[in-house]
């Protein structure tokens, strides 16, 4: 939680904010942080990249988590969560990281690490996670795992 809320503070945004609303917010920022802006000086060029990269992951990160992105992919994670059990499972700085058999993965934001050695000591991954973690932290897709 505490990352979104510093990536909703950098781009000066609630969490009720629309995709279409960051959207203009994020390109409003990109303009006035714009590297290219400070061609003729080197230390507000650096200063201005490493703005940039924050307000990209900022933008990208708050689009996966938003209302309007969950709904768009509420079915497939529906059928994972309830078809698919977990594959592999490993918890990074409170993001719990879920690869699914059927490929998928999602993040869980925000899961202590109590939880996370409860279900590492559960007979079921899955039925934990389905229990315990699904529907009480907030989560986004971070990719599909391709079969070969």
């Amino acid at each position: 939680m505490k990352r979104a809320g510093e990536h909703r503070k950098l781009l000066g945004v609630d969490k009720n904010v629309t995709l279409k609303e960051l959207k203009t917010i994020y390109r409003n920022t990109m303009k006035d942080s714009h590297p290219d802006k400070f061609a003729n000086d080197e230390a507000g060029k650096l200063e201005a990249e490493e703005k940039s990269k924050s307000v990209i992951e900022a933008y990208h990160f708050l689009v996966s988590i938003n209302e309007e992105t969950q709904e768009k992919y509420k079915e497939e994670y529906t059928e994972t969560i309830t078809k698919s059990n977990i594959q592999d499972f490993y918890l990074e700085k409170a993001v719990l990281k879920i690869q699914h058999l059927n490929g998928m993965m999602y993040e869980y934001i925000g899961v202590p690490r109590n939880t996370y050695i409860k279900m590492v000591n559960s007979d079921s991954p899955s039925r934990f996670a389905r229990r315990h973690i699904y529907g009480n932290f907030i989560y986004r897709k971070s990719g599909e795992v391709m079969a070969d």
